[in-house]
Order: C-alpha cells, then sequence, then structure tokens
C-alpha cells in the first residue's frame, strides 16, 4: 500500500520520528539520576557520554528534514540501546524506543516504499501543469 500523497505522508512521517528522537534525548536526561543511586555511581565519563548522546539526539531531530536524517536517527538507536550498560532499567526504555523506531521505519516502508529515501513530488495535472496554457 502506497500513500496517495506520497510528499504529506514523507512530512508527516518526518515530524514523528523529530518527535521520537526528542523524545529520546529527553529520557537519556533521566539516566544519571538513576546512576548516581546505584552502586557505581556517577562517573564524569559516563555523564559527558550522556549528555553528548542527548544533545546529538535532540539536534538529529531537528535535521528530520534533511535527506539522511531518517538515516542519522536510525544510527543514533544504537548508542541509545547501549545506555542500558550504565543503567539496567534503559535496556526496556531504550528497548521501547527502538521498537518504536523500528515501527516508525515499517510504516515508511509501506507507504513510501523505502524506509530512507523521500519520494519525489510528481507534477500536478491539468492546465498550466508543467508551463502548459500559460503565456
Amino acid at each position: 500500500m502506497t500513500a496517495p500523497d506520497p510528499v504529506r505522508a514523507a512530512r508527516a512521517l518526518r515530524g514523528a520520528a523529530a518527535g521520537v528522537l526528542a523524545l529520546e534525548g529527553i529520557a537519556v536526561l533521566f539516566v544519571p539520576r538513576g546512576i548516581a543511586q546505584s552502586g557505581d555511581g556517577l562517573s564524569g565519563g559516563r555523564l559527558t557520554a550522556l549528555l553528548v548522546l542527548a544533545v546529538v539526539l535532540v539536534l538529529a531531530a531537528g535535521v528530520q528534514r534533511r535527506p539522511g536524517g531518517v538515516l542519522a536517527g536510525t544510527v543514533l538507536q544504537v548508542p541509545l540501546l547501549l545506555t542500558g550498560l550504565f543503567n539496567s532499567v534503559m535496556w526496556f526504555v531504550a528497548g521501547a524506543f527502538v521498537l518504536i523506531w523500528l515501527y516508525l521505519l515499517q510504516i515508511r516502508k509501506e507507504l513510501l516504499g523505502t524506509p530512507f529515501r523521500d519520494p519525489r513530488p510528481t507534477p500536478p495535472d491539468g492546465p498550466g501543469a508543467a508551463g502548459e496554457g500559460t503565456p
């Protein structure tokens, strides 16, 4: 099944992807609190890695309009999932986000025919389209 208007569908799916990535960035910001209360504690390296990941996830949400935005978001799912090494609860939280992301890619594939490329706009039909009938 493909969308009747693939350009609009791609725009809507990019918005959903941006929303998921922004929520992932916010969720990563809660991890240092959980690590600080655990046995090992919060080291400077762990805090830096988590803050960098949170900022990169939010920035990736902002670049979803660009051609490689969905691919960048897909790549960032791996470090998000690896935050489970810092706090075991993040295996579940990040796993839920990864499943949501995979579902979003599946919807993109069904509606657009491909999970990563955006559709090309089709020229409108009728007089005046493609320069016909205009002086």
